[in-house]
C-alpha cells in the first residue's frame, strides 16, 4: 500500500498501535475509579513541562514526563488528604498546568515545538522519542497485567480491596505514576489537548459491547487500535491532523454504538454488569 512505502508512516503507525494498546489499559480504570477528567489535568501538567524543558534545552518530552509525575503525585496526595472530593484535586492540579504552561510557553522562541504538543505529531516523533513511547508502552502493559487482579478490586470498593489484603497505597502510587507516564508520550503523539478522549472513548466504547470487566478490557484495546489506524488512514489520505481523526474516528463509533443500542436502558444494563 501507498501509505506504507514512507518510513514516516510506518513509525507513526507503529507508536500509534503500540499507544492504543497501552492507553485503554490505564482508561479503564480511571473511568471506573471516577477519574475520567484525569487525562486532561495531566495533559495540561504536561504541556507546563514542554514549556520548561524547551526553556532549559532538554527533550520536551522529558519535561513532559517529569512534570506529569509531579501533577499525578499532587493528585494522589490531594486525593488521600480530601478522599470525598476528589474530583476537585484533579481540578487544581488542571489549573496549575494551564496557569503554568501559560506562563512559561509566554518564553519559548520555538512555538511550533511547543503547538506540536497541543494537537500532536505523531507522523514527526524522532528516534529517540520512539524508543521512549516504545520503553514506556511496554513497561506499562507489564505493570498493568501484573496488577490486573488489584487494579480490579481497587476499580469498584478501595476499602474492600484493603481489607482483602491489596497493598493499596502502593498500587494507587505505581498507578498514578503509570498514568502519568502514558499521558506524557500520548501527548506527543495525539495531542495534549485531545489525550484524555483517546483514554476515556475506547473505554466508553467497551463498555457497549463487553460483558465483563474483562470483555471491557479487551474490547476497549480492539476498539482503541481500530481508531488509530482508521484515524491514521484517513489523516494521510484526506490531509488531517492525525491526533484530532483519530479521536473523531472514536467519538463517531461510539455515537453509532449507542444508536444501535438504544438509550432505552441497554447501555446502562451492560455497565452494571461490569461490575
Amino acid at each position: 500500500m501507498e501509505i506504507f512505502q514512507y518510513a514516516f508512516m510506518r513509525r507513526a503507525f507503529f507508536a500509534g498501535i503500540l499507544l492504543a494498546a497501552v492507553i485503554p489499559c490505564i482508561g479503564q480504570v480511571v473511568v471506573l475509579k471516577r477519574l475520567s477528567m484525569i487525562g486532561d489535568a495531566l495533559s495540561h501538567a504536561s504541556l507546563a513541562g514542554v514549556a520548561g524543558g524547551l526553556l532549559m534545552g532538554v527533550n520536551p518530552i522529558v519535561g513532559a514526563v517529569a512534570a506529569s509525575i509531579l501533577a499525578a503525585l499532587g493528585i494522589e496526595g490531594v486525593r488521600k488528604k480530601l478522599p470525598r472530593y476528589s474530583e476537585m484535586a484533579v481540578a487544581v492540579v488542571m489549573s496549575a498546568g494551564v496557569g503554568l504552561a501559560g506562563v512559561l510557553s509566554g518564553f519559548v522562541s520555538s512555538t511550533a515545538s511547543f503547538n506540536s504538543f497541543l494537537f500532536g505529531s505523531i507522523v514527526a516523533i524522532s528516534d529517540f522519542e520512539m524508543l521512549l513511547v516504545t520503553g514506556i508502552s511496554v513497561l506499562v502493559l507489564l505493570a498493568v497485567l501484573l496488577l490486573y487482579k488489584e487494579l480490579f478490586s481497587m476499580c469498584f470498593d478501595e476499602r474492600s480491596a484493603r481489607l482483602s489484603g491489596v497493598p493499596v497505597n502502593l498500587v494507587n502510587f505505581i498507578f498514578v505514576i503509570l498514568t502519568a507516564l502514558t499521558v506524557s508520550i500520548a501527548a506527543r503523539t495525539v495531542g495534549a489537548l485531545i489525550v484524555s478522549s483517546l483514554m476515556v472513548v475506547p473505554v466508553a466504547c467497551g463498555m457497549q459491547v463487553g460483558k465483563s470487566y474483562r470483555g471491557t478490557f479487551l474490547s476497549s484495546i480492539v476498539f482503541a487500535i481500530a481508531f488509530t489506524a482508521a484515524g491514521l488512514f484517513l489523516s494521510y489520505y484526506c490531509k488531517l491532523r492525525p491526533g484530532g481523526t483519530i479521536v473523531l474516528v472514536g467519538v463517531l463509533t461510539l455515537v453509532v454504538l449507542l444508536a444501535v443500542s438504544g438509550l432505552s436502558g441497554k447501555g446502562g444494563a451492560r455497565h452494571a454488569k461490569i461490575r
